[in-house]
């Protein structure tokens, strides 16, 4: 956990009763959230976490120590219970990369969640939204993160709505639409934004900033602009990270005639970031969001040793990524529209039509090795199949908005429950038994991929391998679901069975193959790990 705010000056104040306040934190599978709890914990708060999902919280390292609840920020009577006893709410969701409604869906979360805190006589909000320029017709992202602070603040509960431009650290959609620019591009023609002055804050300054709103004074309603101690271009903050990341200065040519929306368009593809992200965020870099007051200081004064400034922020950033200790990434939230139903119990759902492809395969390797196999699966080690179908399938998502396959993963050796992967989210996980993903791709229906270490017996039982199969033996299970939309959806699984056994069938080979040449080159499953995690850090830092 990092516990840069156990500061006193940020700590929870004790009441006379010896408690401290209660705290609602919203939005916490996203990036913000999900670090904004072990910062609330370690500064002495009572955390209430909400999810619409808050299972699939259960593997987060602070689960235990908070309060889980189970609300929609868009449903009155469930946020109105969420928020009984709480002193402090966060506010910490948005619909960036929901579609062209997003400014709409906003306004309605802003003003049920506003009203369900005042009935339930929740002392403060606190909201963190955008740096914006005064005077000038702002972008839709950030003319829309403008009207929900000023809701919160004409609220009638005393607000708190922290103001920042650019975030820098590991994870964050920003930051990593600015890095894999800046590493894929040695040379780019960008727009004209890329002169405008922007002054970026580091992620760590910011959930200081956040956990230090809770103890302002009482009646507080204002907002604060939030920045670090630099302020730089954004063809400058490029530049930057170019030279801390070891790479050649960049070629960078601006021209007036590219449109944010075909910028937008072009930083889906280049990057990890998906045009419904990317549209709004590089929307919003056309303008200059610079502090115009540094108020919050007198407040909740600067660390010892000062702010960070943006070349440490990047080295700090650059640091968790290689040490794959990145908590949360913009990845962590789950994109609008997706298919967020669980899996259908198979084979007595009573949904309709379910078109399953199942293969088994016996593994010559122990059940560690082939887990560790399936736990690094995706990303940049890829998917053992037919590597340019499914490069082919990534682009063709990506073209119709989707999330292709530059999303990669969070962690390269481990899986944790809410994790984006590729076009996957991993859905649940049995430690050294099972992963489900959960497709976000395009797709005319809805589909599942488990991949499962099983038993020779267990394998016969279900009948999916001969009577001569060893109880004992390793087994490789691989099973694809899909449940069409329509006829759509029934043309679209008729038209890609006859790749399936290109594509399953080659990862099963090839799945197996992996763990069985893993095992002869490291019989020992943990060393296997190590070595595993430093031949990443040797292909990172060689890249």
């Amino acid at each position: 956990m990092d516990t840069t705010a156990v500061d006193e000056r940020v700590h929870a104040v004790v009441r006379d009763d010896g408690t401290t306040p209660r705290v609602l934190v919203t939005g916490v599978t996203g990036y913000i959230g999900g670090r904004l709890v072990p910062q609330l914990l370690a500064a002495g708060y009572r955390v209430r976490a909400m999810a619409r999902h808050p299972e699939r919280l259960a593997d987060r390292p602070w689960a235990d120590d908070v309060e889980l609840v189970e609300a929609d920020a868009n449903d009155a009577d469930q946020l109105r219970r969420a928020m009984d006893d709480v002193d402090v709410a966060y506010y910490l969701v948005h619909s960036l990369g929901s579609g062209s409604d997003f400014e709409q869906l906003d306004r309605y979360t802003a003003r049920t969640f506003a009203s369900s805190a005042r009935a339930a006589g929740v002392s403060r909000i606190v909201y963190l939204g955008g740096l914006y320029p005064e005077g000038e017709h702002l972008s839709k992202h950030l003319g829309s993160r403008k009207e929900v602070g000023d809701i919160f603040l004409a609220s009638g509960v005393p607000s708190v709505v922290l103001k920042a431009a650019v975030i820098i650290g590991s994870g964050s959609a920003s930051f990593e639409m600015m890095r894999n620019l800046t590493e894929m591009l040695p040379a780019m023609v960008t727009p004209k934004w890329v002169r405008s002055r922007i002054q970026p804050i580091a992620v760590r300054d910011v959930l200081r900033y956040l956990v230090g709103a809770a103890r302002l004074p009482g009646g507080t309603n204002r907002g604060f602009d939030i920045g670090g101690p630099d302020v730089l271009t954004y063809r400058d903050m490029m530049q930057g990270y170019a030279t801390i990341a070891g790479l050649k200065p960049r070629v960078i040519v601006p021209l007036p005639v590219l449109t944010p929306r075909l910028a937008s368009r072009w930083v889906g593809l280049v990057t990890p970031v998906p045009k419904k992200i990317a549209a709004p965020l590089v929307g919003s870099l056309v303008h200059d969001v610079v502090c115009k007051e540094s108020d919050i200081r007198t407040f909740v004064p600067d660390p010892v040793g000062g702010l960070i400034g943006f070349q440490e922020s990047v080295r700090l950033a650059l640091t968790r990524i290689r040490e794959f200790q990145v908590e949360t990434s913009w990845r962590s939230a789950s994109l609008r529209g997706a298919p967020s139903e669980p899996l259908p119990t198979d084979p007595d759902w009573a949904g309709g039509v379910l078109y399953v492809d199942d293969r088994s395969t016996v593994v010559h390797a122990p059940p560690e090795h082939l887990w560790a196999v399936l736990q690094g699966i995706g990303g940049e080690n890829g998917w053992y199949s037919f590597q340019l179908g499914w490069w082919t399938r990534g682009v063709m998502d990506q073209v119709f908005g989707g999330p292709g396959l530059r999303r990669g993963r969070r962690d390269p050796l481990h899986l944790s429950v809410g994790d984006a992967l590729d076009w996957w989210r991993v859905e649940a996980v049995e430690r050294g038994r099972l992963v489900r993903l959960r497709a976000e791709m395009r797709l005319p229906g809805l589909a599942w991929l488990d991949l499962s270490v099983e038993t020779g017996a267990e394998a016969k039982e279900a009948g999916r391998l001969g009577a001569d199969t060893p109880d004992d033996a390793v087994v490789f299970h691989q099973k694809a679901l899909f449940h069409p939309r329509g006829l759509p959806g029934r043309l679209y699984w008729t038209g890609i069975v006859p790749f399936h056994a290109v594509v399953f069938g080659g990862m099963q080979r090839n799945v197996a193959r992996a763990a069985e040449n893993a095992y002869r080159a490291n019989p020992d499953a943990d060393a296997l790990m190590r070595d595993q995690a430093e031949a990443v850090r040797t292909r990172d830092r060689a890249a």
